[in-house]
């Protein structure tokens, strides 16, 4: 699982080992053996900083930025969700469900389960369910994007298995904010930016991806990713500026689209041929069908990467990494490139490094070399079923730092107020243990 300046972009792969999860300041794999944590603070060095043991073929693994709360997904157990505090080592809850799981995703408010007709939405302080939507049309891939900005945390998730449509839910108060009519053909992809004012979406045809404002659902951008054939689109990631959004599929290209908008001063300012000519165009398209018209004034890529792989599931996101803007891409088959990235002039972007991040080859070979897993500490069973309501038994405090103790309510001060501190490995909202 991966996340690049908090805009979290991910996939699961259940028939293969691996789960990339990417933050700024680290980067999350799930293997057949467990998962691992690693930092990727610098280009040139990616250091493993935990591998957890708790449970093998771990098909889902979020990070909550950079503290220490995990969430995993196995395949031995894809209907049960298990909250890990990995620096002590323990399990904060688990939760279990009427279905597989398909996608987990959260911020410092909210934690969103999706299942494929359904969604839970946790209070994330104490894991209590305060909403189940349930009855939502089908979607398998579990497809859908919460804002990590938590004072807005919006969720976008398909709202229909046949047509391009996305439901905007405020996660805060429960409550459906807007529904935006995206594209002819069905979802395939979504992202927030930072600060969840704007919302990417791509088609499964994958040719066109346009950019949302949020709460409002006017369409800001469209990019045109190619013409020549239809791609499944994987992932979608804005910059923490939201200046850039890229977006990986599968073939051998990564495209990078810049989010600025052609102010007429700026033209008249500058006369050049090409403006010249894309005022002939714009003029000329009034009178042309719109499908024709709409293709002419879409953008094309500011910048792109090719990449040595054809066909294998990857994920980007776009980092500021030693001060420099980078494009990371992780791919399914266990590593990690970087690319360095020109913000002024764009064009084909340069590898500068690459990772693997996967577990040595012999290890998975060998179980003898895993670990004995520990007993399970369940401090849940909660099952989520439609019929089951919510319990309101309160949690015991559980902190970063101690300040909380067992049987104690969390303290409110924990809960950071102003922005999200990425890198911060104090800020971390504590999650209780959970009896229901």
């Amino acid at each position: 699982c991966f996340t690049a300046d908090g805009i979290l972009c991910n996939y699961s792969v259940t028939k293969k080992s691996i789960w990339v999860c990417f933050h700024c300041s680290s980067l999350s794999v799930g293997t057949k053996t467990g998962y691992r944590l690693f930092s990727v603070t610098a280009v040139d060095k990616l250091d493993c900083i935990h591998e957890g043991v708790e449970c093998p073929d771990v098909y889902i693994v979020e990070r909550l930025f950079s503290s220490s709360l995990v969430v995993v997904v196995s395949l031995s157990m894809p209907r049960r969700m298990n909250v890990y505090h990995f620096k002590k080592g323990t399990e904060i809850c688990n939760y279990s469900y009427s279905n597989n799981i398909l996608s987990v995703r959260l911020n410092r408010q909210r934690l969103v389960v999706c299942l494929e007709e359904s969604i839970y939405i946790h209070n994330i302080k104490d894991m209590k369910l305060l909403k189940t939507l349930l009855n939502t049309p089908t979607n398998p891939s579990g497809l859908c994007a919460l804002s990590i900005n938590h004072g807005n945390s919006f969720l976008a998730y398909p709202g229909s298995a046949t047509m391009g449509e996305i439901t905007v839910y405020d996660a805060n108060n429960l409550s459906t904010v807007t529904l935006i009519q995206a594209h002819d053909s069905p979802l395939a992809a979504l992202t927030f930016n930072a600060s969840g004012t704007k919302l990417a979406s791509a088609s499964e045809k994958g040719t066109v991806i346009r950019v949302f404002s949020i709460p409002e659902g006017q369409k800001l951008f469209e990019f045109r990713r190619g013409m020549k054939r239809y791609v499944s689109i994987s992932s979608l990631s804005f910059s923490a500026d939201a200046q850039f959004l890229c977006a990986s599929s599968n073939t051998e290209t990564v495209h990078i689209f810049k989010l600025e908008q052609h102010s007429p001063s700026q033209e008249e300012e500058s006369p050049t041929w090409s403006a010249y000519v894309g005022k002939m165009f714009t003029a000329a398209s009034t009178y042309l069908p719109t499908q024709v018209s709409d293709m002419m004034n879409q953008d094309r890529a500011f910048a792109t990467v090719r990449l040595n792989m054809f066909g294998l599931k990857n994920i980007c996101a776009l980092a500021t990494i030693q001060k420099l803007p980078r494009l990371l891409v992780a791919s399914s088959d266990g590593f990690l490139y970087i690319y360095n990235v020109d913000p002024q002039d764009g064009g084909e972007c340069v590898l500068v490094q690459k990772h693997r991040c996967q577990v040595d080859q012999k290890e998975e070979e060998n179980p003898e070399n895993v670990p004995p897993q520990p007993p399970s500490q369940t401090y849940a069973a909660t099952v989520a079923l439609p019929t089951t309501a919510p319990s309101s038994t309160t949690l015991m405090g559980y902190s970063e730092d101690g300040g909380a103790q067992k049987g104690e309510v969390i303290p409110e001060h924990e809960f950071a107020e102003g922005p999200v501190c990425l890198d911060d490995e104090n800020e971390f909202p504590p999650v209780g243990n959970q009896n229901n």
